[in-house]
């Protein structure tokens, strides 16, 4: 098999594997060897740029950047449904198409799942394009970032139309969501709401790479494609099967025909409690007549289709009694308020405690202490205090005085301007400051040092063992097997851990020091820029701001850091672990881009945006983000940022093609 073949066959294989897993939930190879194949394919596609593809299941994993999402209009306005709260309603929806139309209508119901509508068109059997709903009308272009999510196919199967378009919602499963709000606090960054926010913030971040890493998935029901002569939304719902989506099935109860309001009201009520034990939101059920030419007789309203409508289940919200507020200190300071509730069931859960993330919210509810409050799920999983009942209000109760100083160390609180959060500023002598740093260094995605977990680290500071991170290398054998609990082998296996973790590259050391707002992407790309940590402290503010997709904000904060007298002790003290602090240096290809300061813009022909970056640095060159006078040219595929355009010719900045720049290099 030559290598062209065996591209053909892996391409193949995996996009079979890909439907298998993600649209029928029923795999039949390991997530190890599809992680295989799937390398291999990457591999063998950079050997051979030539055979490009962009419905290759390689471009599931991202790393296009937009800057600039392109407006798009809509062929077919994309229409927002009436919604109903009740079985009266219902019956009068029916009754109103029954004056329309003499003969029985068929109702098709299905869940409404709360996420971000889309709109995806495919030319082909090719996903040619992807757009938001935006105002109906118009909406956003982010074609690079739905290629990533993996439940939607890139290319079709069987006997579809040339050219179809396929409307329906991206989400975020409930365990993904929760697990990403986890992450966020261990980076130290706000939680997000809820998954619909999460969802929607994702489908418009500018790195395809870290969408592709976010847990999106989606249902797709809405099938535009004349040609295809369909009768009914449920013959297109077959149909759609059969290309390749993943559609709500029957045999899930996700669809149901109906004939009149009690069995419409036999479905909504089925649901009523079981959506809360579904692995995705829904807010309510839709209602649509299907036969699609009983569709085009009732017509639509400027707003809303005459011929569907959605059911809203209202959320359940549950009355209890603030008893207290507390104040939680995180890694980076932050204080995040809490307030603690007397015991109620709510959603199938008990709840004791809710956040109350910052003293504005607590403001803008007027909260009282002993005050009865209205209790609802923030999408359905993290509980929120959403109102006071005032005509409960008891005479014992009194205002929330929101604390003035750090409930751990008592230095006083600030608060910086456009900052919704208070701070703790003893960043060194805070006691959960500083055990938050040490867990956050030894967490997986920064050092991974295995024999050390929160516990461990409690311990080991109450002790006096260790007070930063820099005092973990300093640890000896004789001192823990002192510890009670702490045998040879436990011992043993966190000084391995500590001594193995010298190898953990350099952007994961950098992400452990814990800056903040340097997360795991920031991290790589500060790293892959100044490829040491000395050269990092030595930049400056305005040179920080050049490098790709590092803000005023961030360069700001990496400042600060490195200008603090006791940061400069602890990095003097981690250069004498072992630990990397500077990049693994990649083979140079040549000296020909040597000190050239080089911005690179759009969307490539046969590159990945990455691989011409990574080509750039093994030349001699430097990437930075922005276009200024210092930057020597513009790297500029097809839909080059405008901004960028014209900062370059403003400033004279050569624009040179990809053809251009791979005889610059000798490719």
């Amino acid at each position: 098999m030559t290598e062209q073949e065996r591209i053909s066959f892996l391409r193949q294989e995996l996009a079979k594997h890909n439907y298998n897993y993600y649209v029928k939930d029923a795999p039949t190879i390991s997530d190890f060897e599809f992680d295989k194949l799937l390398e291999e394919l990457i591999s063998l596609e950079k050997k051979h740029p030539e055979l490009f593809d962009a419905s290759s299941p390689s471009q599931r994993v991202g790393g296009e950047i937009t800057k600039d999402f392109t407006t798009v209009q809509h062929k077919t306005r994309m229409m927002s449904l009436g919604n109903t709260y009740s079985k009266e309603e219902i019956e009068d929806f029916i009754n109103r198409i029954k004056k329309s139309i003499e003969t029985p209508v068929e109702f098709i119901c299905e869940l409404k799942y709360d996420g971000v509508a889309i709109s995806i068109i495919y030319k082909n059997g090719i996903l040619h394009q992807a757009i938001t709903r935006g105002d109906g009308t118009q909406g956003d272009d982010i074609t690079a970032n739905v290629k990533t999510i993996r439940s939607i196919p890139l290319k079709l199967q069987g006997d579809f139309p040339d050219e179809l378009e396929i409307r329906g919602e991206i989400f975020m499963t409930l365990d993904g969501f929760k697990k990403l709000n986890e992450d966020r606090v261990e980076a130290g960054f706000e939680t997000f709401a809820n998954p619909r926010n999460s969802a929607s913030g994702t489908l418009k971040m500018q790195d395809s790479a870290i969408v592709a890493k976010r847990p999106l998935d989606s249902f797709l029901y809405f099938v535009i494609a004349p040609e295809a002569g369909f009768s009914s939304h449920q013959q297109s719902l077959e149909a759609a099967t059969k290309w390749g989506f993943k559609v709500p099935q029957a045999k899930n109860n996700f669809v149901r025909l109906a004939r009149d309001a009690d069995e419409i009201q036999a479905f909504i009520d089925s649901w009523e409690h079981k959506r809360h034990d579904l692995p995705f939101e829904i807010d309510g059920i839709v209602i649509k007549v299907n036969d699609y030419k009983t569709q085009r007789l009732l017509g639509e309203t400027a707003k809303s289709p005459r011929w569907a409508i959605a059911y809203k289940y209202k959320a359940e919200q549950v009355q209890t009694k603030l008893l207290s507020v507390s104040y939680q200190v995180g890694r980076t300071g932050a204080i995040t308020p809490v307030a603690n509730l007397q015991p109620v069931l709510l959603a199938g859960t008990t709840v004791k405690r809710a956040s109350l993330h910052n003293a504005d919210q607590i403001a803008l509810h007027d909260l009282y202490i002993n005050d009865q409050v209205y209790l609802e799920k923030g999408g359905e999983i993290i509980p929120k205090i959403v109102g006071v009942n005032l005509a409960e209000r008891p005479a014992d109760a009194f205002k929330i005085e929101y604390i003035t100083n750090c409930p751990e160390c008592g230095t006083p609180l600030v608060r910086e301007e456009g900052e919704a959060k208070h701070f703790c500023p003893n960043e060194l002598g805070c006691p959960p400051q500083q055990k938050g740093k040490i867990e956050h260094f030894i967490s997986r995605k920064a050092m991974n040092i295995d024999g050390l977990g929160a516990e461990t680290v409690e311990t080991f500071f109450s002790k006096n063992l260790i007070k930063n991170y820099a005092d973990l290398y300093n640890l000896k054998a004789e001192e823990l097997m002192q510890l009670e609990g702490f045998q040879e082998k436990s011992v043993q296996n966190i000084l391995a851990g500590l001594e193995a973790s010298e190898q953990i590259p350099f952007d994961r050391v950098l992400y452990a020091l814990g800056i903040r707002f340097v997360g795991e992407t920031v991290a790589k790309k500060l790293a892959r820029h100044y490829k040491s940590l000395d050269a990092l402290m030595a930049a400056t503010k305005d040179e920080l701001i050049e490098v790709d997709e590092i803000g005023e904000k961030i360069a700001t904060s990496v400042i600060q850091f490195f200008n603090q007298p006791e940061n400069k002790d602890l990095i003097a003290r981690m250069k004498t672990t072992g630990v990397q602090l500077e990049m693994q240096l990649e083979e140079a290809i040549s000296n020909k881009l040597e000190g050239k300061k080089i911005v690179v813009s759009g969307v490539f022909e046969n590159f990945e945006r990455n691989d011409l970056k990574k080509l750039i640095e093994q030349n001699g060159g430097i990437n930075v983000g922005s276009v200024s006078g210092k930057t020597d040219f513009v790297l500029a595929g097809e839909g080059m940022g405008p901004s960028k355009l014209a900062k370059a010719e403003k400033l004279g900045v050569s624009i040179v093609s990809e053809a251009e720049f791979v005889k610059m290099i000798g490719l």
